[in-house]
């Protein structure tokens, strides 16, 4: 076994994992790249190579669908739709329900990162405007993002990852997990109006401004993201279809594409990129393919309890090792389970979930706490409060559909 792969990782990890280290100047994307780079200096990989472990697929979907995501921003969708909300809901617990579920089908369209980078802003000018208890709204946003993400293999990184390396169909997961999504959106909205049914009851929305219509543009960017859906169920390339769309909306549009520039994550992509080689190099270790010999993923089973077990471990690694690079380092061994599509879906969905759990379990929670610290934001044991239970309930309810049906 090589050493220096597995301490290339295990530093990388300590400084994504760390979120941020104020001392060093560094956040997740330095992290991931200095390891990137330490792989190569330190001979772990070649430079062709590390540049070959970059996985071109996963970062040109990233970028479509992000580009996509960033017309509805320019043309002022989220302002609109924050008006409207408001105006149709009339009670506190009904905008509540809104957001559970408006947040839930936009991000398995355009991510759940897009959508809380987007929304989180006007969800903090919503409490403020209209006094309303900033938790349970906060949450809404969050997990509701997260939650709705798992119906699409564009919803969220870790979906597109399983969804490429896996090689699922965008129609067949669609299939098979949207039913979860609604059902645990349903899940997410009943157990945020349960927990948060006194301060809901006291709380009241002030006299709504005029909603306002949507713009000609948001409506030709939502009409490309359908075509886009649309192009993905019948087969197309996942990252080129949504390249295409983006670039479609770039001609149709004709406005400055300067100004989508800077609303595009550029960090995420280098994260992934730097992540795609720190795992490869802790793979050419050989330090996976040890552990893995004495605790295998697949075993002699292969019964509902076997799948309840990985789905188990798929949930609780995705919160330890972070979502991406779990399924990084898992993907070899997904090849050895008796269904690897099932075990391919079974991951997507459990990882998915996964980021529910805890604060820092996903991106999307870190960009809405970060938004919401002026009113108040997002304490960790708070958040895993309505966290665990959401979690292990729709990883529970995911498991039992998806065997059901496909097992």
């Amino acid at each position: 076994m090589k050493l220096t792969g597995l301490v290339v990782f295990l530093v990388s990890y300590f400084l994504i994992s760390a979120r941020r280290l104020k001392w060093l100047g560094f956040d997740r994307p330095a992290g991931a790249l200095l390891g990137a780079v330490a792989c190569v200096v330190l001979g772990v990989l070649r430079p062709s190579d590390a540049l070959a472990a970059v996985d071109g697929d996963t970062l040109l979907l990233l970028f479509g669908v992000m580009g996509m995501g960033a017309f509805l921003g320019l043309d002022g969708f989220f302002d609109v739709l924050e008006h409207r909300l408001a105006s149709k809901a009339r009670t506190p617990a009904r905008l509540l329900g809104w957001m559970v579920w408006g947040a839930g089908g936009l991000s398995a369209l355009i991510t759940n990162d897009a959508v809380c980078v987007l929304g989180a802003p006007l969800v903090v000018r919503t409490i403020q405007r209209h006094r309303l208890p900033p938790l349970p709204f906060l949450l809404a946003l969050a997990t509701g993002a997260n939650t709705g993400s798992v119906a699409t293999l564009v919803g969220n990184p870790q979906n597109m990852l399983c969804g490429l390396l896996g090689g699922l169909g965008y129609r067949e997961h669609l299939a098979l997990i949207g039913p979860v999504a609604l059902a645990g959106l349903a899940l997410n909205h009943a157990l945020l109006h349960f927990m948060f049914r006194a301060e809901l009851a006291e709380a009241r929305l002030a006299e709504p401004e005029p909603a306002g219509v949507f713009s000609r543009g948001a409506r030709l960017t939502l009409g490309v993201i359908a075509a886009s859906a649309v192009a993905y169920t019948l087969g197309g390339h996942l990252a080129w279809t949504a390249a295409a769309g983006f670039v479609l909306l770039m001609l149709l549009q004709r406005r400055e594409t300067r100004e989508l520039w800077p609303r595009i994550d550029w960090a995420l992509l280098v994260f992934f990129s730097g992540l795609f080689v720190v795992v490869r190099g802790l793979m050419e270790s050989g330090a996976p393919a040890r552990f893995f010999e004495h605790f295998p993923l697949a075993s002699a089973d292969g019964g509902a309890a076997d799948w309840l077990r990985l789905s188990a471990i798929f949930l609780v690694g995705s919160n330890v090792v972070s979502n991406v690079p779990f399924i990084l380092v898992v993907r070899d061994q997904m090849a050895t389970l008796a269904n690897p599509t099932l075990g391919w879906e079974l991951l997507a969905m459990a990882s998915t979930f996964a980021g529910n759990l805890t604060l820092l379990g996903s991106v999307a929670n870190i960009i809405v706490a970060e938004a919401g610290h002026e009113v108040g934001g997002i304490g960790f044991w708070q958040y895993l409060r309505v966290g665990l239970p959401l979690a292990l309930s729709t990883t529970l309810l995911g498991v039992a559909w998806v065997l059901l049906v496909a097992g």
